[in-house]
């Protein structure tokens, strides 16, 4: 059984009794320096707590002081590290040091998915996003929490609406802040600590600090269906009211990957991976201009967790298998759609879209050997007529939607 003890700015004497006895009857303290550092030398040894429900049988056996606790600062990267350095201490009484609550954005989460519930005891601290909302009066079952502790910090970009409030934990305080245009941003730093300051002054904010954002205007309305020009592209675009229509029949759900081969300025990867942040794209674009342009639009619309694989298809298309696919370009080239159907998952949806009359009569061939769905699109936008307004239309766009478990 591992333990892992939340701890906050305040050190050792914020934490409640359950916590510091864990810590003194450790025969192995891990955490980082940061944590460690917050933690006497010799922690005194409390009674253990008489609390049975709050932590039940899961308390360590024994109870004394072990002297000479090892402390084990961790490694960087600590991820591949874990299971090697908790084998190496599997018979001793490990205790882990966590910021705050350990199964929010924290290495509780980790060592339950590494170990099983069973195997870990988590006594946790209040989290900074607590301890923030708390500061500023925020009604914290309101508001958007964005991690950007190793991560881009264009995730925060989906999250900027009007009146809206957001968290922000992690990241550089200046690049989010560039991010955020003209909303107001508040720096908590060194939140329960004796050091605590809450201030506006973006540029001095310490490396320990939570950022709030107040929302003005901007942001990009949530449903698929971006508007054209949110994109950088060379025409090789599938236009807004297209592509509100494929999203619909691509039909993403929290935690699906898609394939979207052909990707052109990459909008359908883009918009399915704004769906949901546990949505994930891979972008396949066989020109290098073009995908660079992708991996810009991504970023600019705040999912760059989306993939650019650059390459011919079907070739490059060995990837982890998509619950779903769209070909939006290269329909004709062998062996493509055959890749696709054979990669997809059962109960994946296939759907691709056609502009010419060969790729289309592509489309026709598979409707009649699987069957699916064929729906042809005509959009006319409305332009200038001297003085009056008439209507231009757009090139028709046809489209195959299939389920696997249609075939």
């Amino acid at each position: 059984m591992i333990t892992v003890v939340g701890i906050g700015a305040d050190g050792w004497d914020g934490l409640p009794p359950a916590s510091r006895h864990a810590i003194a009857t450790a025969e192995v303290l891990m955490g980082g320096a940061r944590q460690l550092a917050l933690v006497p030398e010799a922690p005194p040894l409390e009674a253990p707590p008489l609390d049975g429900p709050a932590t039940g049988d899961r308390r360590p056996a024994g109870g004394g002081r072990v002297a000479g606790v090892e402390r084990v600062v961790w490694p960087s990267p600590l991820v591949p590290a874990l299971p090697g350095l908790l084998e190496a201490h599997r018979a001793r009484r490990v205790c882990v040091l966590a910021s705050g609550d350990p199964m929010f954005h924290g290495i509780g989460t980790t060592l339950v998915r590494l170990l099983g519930a069973d195997a870990v005891r988590v006594l946790p601290h209040p989290s900074s996003v607590s301890l923030a909302c708390a500061r500023l009066g925020w009604a914290l079952d309101s508001v958007a929490v964005v991690s950007l502790v190793g991560r881009p910090a264009a995730l925060v970009v989906p999250h900027l609406h009007p009146g809206r409030r957001v968290l922000v934990l992690g990241g550089a305080a200046a690049e989010v802040a560039a991010l955020v245009g003209d909303a107001r941003v508040t720096v908590l730093e060194q939140l329960g600590g004796p050091a605590e300051r809450v201030h506006h002054d973006v540029a001095a904010a310490d490396p320990l600090h939570v950022l709030a954002v107040e929302c003005a205007d901007g942001g990009f309305p949530l449903v698929p269906g971006l508007p054209d020009d949110a994109y950088e592209h060379d025409g090789q675009l599938t236009k807004r009211e297209v592509r509100a229509v494929v999203l619909a029949l691509l039909a993403p759900r929290p935690g699906e990957l898609l394939w979207d081969v052909g990707a052109g300025s990459g909008s359908i990867a883009v918009e399915w991976s704004r769906a949901h942040p546990a949505c994930r794209a891979i972008a396949v674009e066989r020109d290098p201009v073009r995908a660079g342009r992708i991996a810009r639009n991504a970023h600019a619309l705040g999912v760059p967790g989306v993939r650019v694989v650059l390459g011919e298809s079907p070739a490059v298309l060995d990837f982890e298998p998509p619950d779903a696919v769209f070909v939006g370009g290269g329909l004709t080239a062998d062996g493509v759609v055959e890749r696709c159907l054979a990669a997809l998952r059962p109960g994946g949806r296939l759907v691709a879209n056609a502009v010419t009359v060969e790729s289309e009569a592509v489309l026709a061939r598979w409707h009649a050997a699987l069957g699916g769905s064929l729906t042809r699109l005509s959009v006319s936008r409305d332009t200038p007529v001297g003085g009056f307004t008439g209507w231009r239309p757009q090139m028709p766009v046809t489209v195959w939607a299939l389920t696997k478990e249609d075939q």
